[in-house]
């Protein structure tokens, strides 16, 4: 960020900060941006999310995106950060992206999660979404959750599959296919 611009408040004291034993849960900082633009030009960690890398400006947009959630709707993402490291290494949360499918998930609290792919197989999507779905739930008790992931994304597909989502359609994607889930009520003590 440019040294003369400042902020009248910290924009990231909107989202509330979670923790597991292992991942600190936080609103978007600046900082992040590195971190965040080197996964998204990662062909391990991009494959299943449009399978292209994003510029840092495409970048950018995302984090403000995540953070303007919380301005507007009072939830959104978080970012991950590894407590061992420091690091930015992913993000979760709930959306609403107003996306142009059929059938169609406005209206739903659209669950999304991403882990770096150096630091999968360590269960740090189980603790990251578990967290958030245990801070969402009684804030939005009425709301149907959703998430949408790539039909070839084993590992996604079996996080989601721990907490309850179930298939409930396939469609396309900007011209990929896509599984849409919905998450059926259960108790988040697993």
């Amino acid at each position: 960020m440019m040294p003369f611009l400042s902020l009248p408040a910290d924009p990231a004291a909107l989202v509330p900060r979670l923790e597991t034993p292992d991942l600190l849960l936080r609103g978007p900082q600046v900082s992040d941006l590195p971190e965040f633009t080197a996964l998204h030009n990662d062909p391990v960690f991009y494959r299943f999310l449009g399978n292209k890398p994003q510029t840092e400006e495409e970048v950018w947009r995302r984090m403000l995106g995540q953070l303007g959630h919380w301005a507007m709707f009072g939830y959104g993402a978080w970012s991950i950060e590894e407590k061992a490291t420091g690091r930015y290494i992913g993000s979760v949360g709930f959306f609403d992206f107003q996306r142009d499918l059929t059938p169609s998930l406005k209206d739903t609290l659209e669950a999304g999660w991403t882990i770096a792919p150096r630091l999968h197989g360590r269960g740090y999507a189980t603790q990251a979404l578990q967290a958030a779905l245990a801070w969402i739930e009684p804030r939005f008790p009425a709301a149907r959750l959703t998430c949408i992931i790539d039909p070839d994304n084993a590992a996604s597909l079996n996080v989601a599959r721990k907490f309850g989502f179930h298939e409930f359609a396939r469609t396309t994607y900007h011209n990929e296919p896509i599984v849409l889930l919905e998450r059926a009520r259960v108790s988040l003590d697993k």
